[in-house]
């Protein structure tokens, strides 16, 4: 009698054993199939291709500068000297879009932004003449001397925003800089391509971009208006519109940070 209970003990705790086996490997291999197996949304193209404009093949290059607060005299002098003349030269297919000074947001720093009509083509064209052109060469030794820092991107610019054309003064300019979530630009673009239309009717829509190269995922939006109560009474009408309090409500969950920077152009800006 006790030899058959052992028995029969023992042959459940094998067949327990072989449910536990069994229930391991049925959650082992759930496990792995689920670290190649996922259902995705199908896109047939990248979101550069999908967002930007496709009349024209610009690529845009925003710089800042980070100048030595007690040389921003030297370098907006030596800049307004040496610029207009790149921006002027026929071989080099390259154009400033817009110059500026912080006034508010990063103190001391400059901000360039330059369009190249060809797109990466032209980008290379312009560095391999520029890096033969001895003046630009000294313009660019003698800057480094007044600067801290200095980075850049490379930019698309948004399909739906406005061409950044040069406009007569006076203006202050407003570039707000958004830094989104991996994933989200093309909802992102999804939602503008929507609201722009608010912000249209005082024409203080200038340009909107979105980062290539540099920092990713990174939104650049740039406005221009009158003064700052200009711009006060022009963000406050844009609320009072139906349908831009819901782009804003599904847009922020999107971004990581923000920044705004007013900035002042710069007597050569073609951007005033």
């Amino acid at each position: 009698m006790a030899a058959a209970r052992a028995a029969g003990s023992a042959a459940r705790r094998l067949r327990a054993g072989g449910a536990a086996r069994g229930y391991a490997g049925t959650a082992e291999g759930s496990w792995l199939r689920s670290l190649f197996v996922h259902k995705v949304d199908p896109r047939k193209d990248a979101h550069s291709n999908l967002l930007a404009k496709k009349e024209t093949s610009n690529l845009y290059k925003i710089q800042f500068h980070n100048v030595k607060p007690e040389c921003l005299d030297a370098y907006n002098s030596l800049t307004e000297e040496a610029l207009p003349k790149l921006h002027a030269d026929a071989d080099y297919p390259c154009a400033l879009v817009g110059s500026w000074n912080t006034w508010y947001g990063e103190q001391d720093q400059a901000v360039h932004l330059w369009r190249f009509s060809g797109g990466y083509p032209a980008l290379t064209e312009c560095m391999n003449k520029l890096k033969q052109n001895q003046e630009y060469v000294a313009f660019q030794r003698e800057r480094s001397r007044l600067l801290l820092a200095r980075r850049n991107q490379l930019l698309l610019e948004f399909s739906f925003w406005n061409e950044p054309l040069p406009r007569r003064g006076p203006h202050v300019y407003e570039l707000r800089t958004y830094k989104l979530k991996p994933g989200t630009m093309i909802e992102w673009g999804n939602n503008w391509a929507r609201a722009i239309k608010y912000r249209q009717e005082n024409q203080e829509a200038v340009g909107g971009f979105f980062s290539q190269i540099g920092e990713l995922y990174v939104v650049h939006h740039l406005w221009a208006y009158r003064d700052l109560q200009s711009r006060e009474e022009t963000r406050n009408a844009a609320w009072r519109k139906s349908g831009w309090d819901e782009n804003v409500y599904y847009t922020v969950p999107l971004i990581r940070s923000m920044e705004s920077r007013i900035m002042i152009p710069l007597r050569i800006s073609p951007l005033q």
